[in-house]
């Protein structure tokens, strides 16, 4: 339990190497996107460092992109062209939660001029539940109410989790 007192030093933690990652591509759609998400398990909970490079840019003012950002039951990212990425499947969701509440349920990513950059803790999932699952990159921001998904639309990148 955490205590005003012993308030924990996150930073020296995301320089060690992780616990595991994923480095996610875009599909034919977007294929310059990259990414790569590093997972630190510690005694408060999983730390969850992204950065991506190649995502969509927008020109107009007040309409900076923000994109969904989740943990997907499935572990590869096979589709169809139509469905790039089907095979990742739905939210990362062990406990039958409503959404927001899936395990697999991450903050959004804000992008900047194509580039991005987050890190966050979260108490939903340790490390080792996620070994082998996928993470997705979503084409809009997730409105954490819709069910089942958050109407975060389109796939539009994927990686599986790796130690």
């Amino acid at each position: 339990m955490y205590r005003g007192q012993d308030f924990p030093r996150f930073l020296p933690m995301i320089r060690q190497r992780p616990q595991a990652w994923a480095e996610l591509k875009g599909n034919e759609f977007y294929p310059n996107i990259r990414g790569n998400v590093r997972f630190y398990q510690t005694r408060y909970g999983a730390i969850v460092v992204s950065e991506f490079s190649g995502l969509p840019q927008v020109t107009e003012s007040c309409r900076s992109p923000i994109f969904g950002f989740h943990i997907h039951e499935g572990n590869d990212c096979g589709g169809t062209p139509e469905r790039p990425f089907a095979n990742a499947r739905t939210h990362y969701n062990p406990s039958g939660c409503r959404h927001p509440y899936h395990a697999g349920d991450m903050p959004p990513i804000f992008g900047a001029n194509g580039i991005a950059f987050s890190a966050f803790l979260t108490d939903r999932f340790r490390v080792d539940e996620i070994v082998g699952r996928t993470v997705i990159l979503h084409d809009a921001p997730d409105d954490f109410t819709t069910q089942p998904s958050g109407n975060a639309g389109a796939m539009i990148a994927c990686g599986v989790v790796r130690r």
